[in-house]
């Protein structure tokens, strides 16, 4: 059960708070004055404080200091009056949450804590345990750490961490491209992670669950009464992010409504609340995911060509989990060992038959599959040994067509070699075309324009070799 403390010094608003919070599921702790809240906080482990800025014996501004000082892995949200927005606004740049307007509503304190335990608590204990480490553990700032992407051995994690530690201490907009699931919002994480702005706040957006009617709200902010439904003034994606880094996720999924104003505020630097007439400058790095390619989207009208210019100073291709040969099973290994500790199991191993249908298994679902295969079936393990009859059906039974080698090329082996001139001739023609596809992450635009033919004779190749 999540710990929260309230400390407010309006008695009955703490005890009406407390009771709404209860019957949600949380374990509630009040306190009148800061110097109680800190008490509190010694004797205790709290996931969360809801703290008015305004108390009799001190401030929003000294209480988040102090609680970020002595207790760096709790979350803080300020509840506080209209017309101490702007200092609220300051607080969240020096690492408060969230902020909450009184009078109260109950959607939008639930709404907002949730989202607090969930997303920002998580990312506060990476920057601490950012800020704690010692040189001999640095390494671990090359990758994310919310334990969905583990760099391995492969040639294709070497080139990702290659292209991480050659981006990330710039101020370039990079494009994340890859299939759903392959850890894109990690590889986001780690690029902020490892740049001068790690210390200020990393605010991933999932654009793919956007309304077009809800996008201008969520990016821009409002102001209270600014339009129907509009209970307080809400600050915006980009503003949450100023200092920092704005992760857009699924961005393709955007009307084209939204990206024109996206683009406005992208190029202008400047953001404006729904409602409002005073612009706030920005200072915000942005990187963006999709799993579709935005170029076909720029062709069909989808996507705003210049919006994507924008975006792409600089790109990255996440290979997909089939692609990434041995480091299948050190992901295999990690989300084990993340699994025995959520669950208290001592599970150690797999059998050689789950190595191998591991191994020959496409992983659709990627990284995010993976994750969820091995906690089950360590779930299920009664042994020490993960066993094929942990695993999903349509893992177990999964048999590998002998002649698939578009999306799981890596495995293709050629099992007849006939020697004569036309066979050799379409084995080096294979190799070409796979070799520039790879080079610029299968963009065939780009493929075709290297390999100095048109695109349709690119597709017709592709298609009479198997290429996908």
């Amino acid at each position: 059960m999540k710990r929260i403390l309230i400390i407010d010094d309006e008695v009955n608003v703490a005890l009406l708070l407390a009771k709404f919070l209860t019957r949600n599921g949380f374990d509630v702790t009040t306190a009148s004055t800061g110097t109680i809240g800190m008490e509190y906080l010694k004797n205790g482990d709290f996931n969360l404080v809801l703290c008015d800025f305004r108390l009799e014996d001190t401030d929003g501004r000294e209480m988040l200091k102090n609680i970020k000082t002595q207790y760096p892995k709790t979350g803080v949200i300020i509840i506080t009056g209209y017309s101490d927005i702007k200092m609220a606004v300051e607080l969240i740049k020096m690492g408060a949450y969230d902020y909450i307007t009184k009078p109260l509503y109950p959607d939008e304190i639930l709404n907002t804590i949730t989202k607090a335990i969930e997303t920002h608590y998580a990312l506060i204990e990476d920057k601490t345990e950012k800020n704690n480490e010692d040189k001999s553990s640095r390494e671990n700032r090359k990758q994310a750490f919310n334990g969905e992407f583990v760099l391995g051995n492969s040639r294709a994690s070497r080139e990702l961490l290659r292209q991480i530690e050659l981006v990330a201490p710039t101020n370039y907009s990079v494009i994340i491209m890859g299939e759903s699931g392959t850890g894109k919002e990690s590889v986001a994480k780690s690029i902020h992670l490892n740049s001068p702005r790690y210390n200020q706040p990393f605010i991933a957006m999932d654009c793919g669950s956007l309304t077009k009617e809800l996008a201008q709200s969520e990016f821009f902010g409002h102001e209270k009464g600014s339009f129907t439904g509009a209970l307080y003034t809400k600050i915006g994606h980009f503003e949450m992010a100023n200092g920092g880094t704005l992760f857009l996720d699924e961005v393709g999924n955007l009307s084209y409504e939204i990206q024109a104003a996206l683009l406005r505020t992208v190029q202008e630097r400047k953001v404006k609340r729904i409602g409002s007439t005073k612009e706030i400058n920005l200072d915000v790095r942005i990187i963006i995911a999709t799993n579709e390619n935005l170029q076909e989207g720029i062709q069909k009208g989808r996507f705003r060509e210049d919006l994507y210019h924008r975006f792409n100073e600089f790109s990255i291709f996440i290979p997909p989990l089939r692609e990434r040969g041995n480091d299948i099973m050190l992901l295999a290994d990690h989300f084990l060992k993340l699994a025995n500790h959520e669950l208290g199991r001592n599970v150690v191993s797999f059998s050689p038959e789950v190595v191998e249908c591991f191994m020959n298994y496409r992983w659709q679902g990627n990284v995010r599959e993976m994750k969820n295969v091995v906690r089950r079936a360590t779930l299920l393990t009664e042994g020490n040994e993960i066993t094929m009859k942990a695993l999903p059906l349509e893992i177990s039974n999964f048999k590998m067509p002998v002649h698939e080698y578009g999306n799981h090329i890596e495995s293709f082996e050629i099992k007849e070699v006939r020697h004569d001139l036309k066979n050799a001739a379409l084995e080096a023609e294979y190799e070409t075309i796979l070799k520039v596809l790879r080079e610029v992450n299968f963009n065939k635009t780009k493929a075709a324009e290297i390999l100095n033919i048109d695109r349709k004779t690119l597709y017709n190749k592709m298609k009479a070799i198997n290429i996908k």
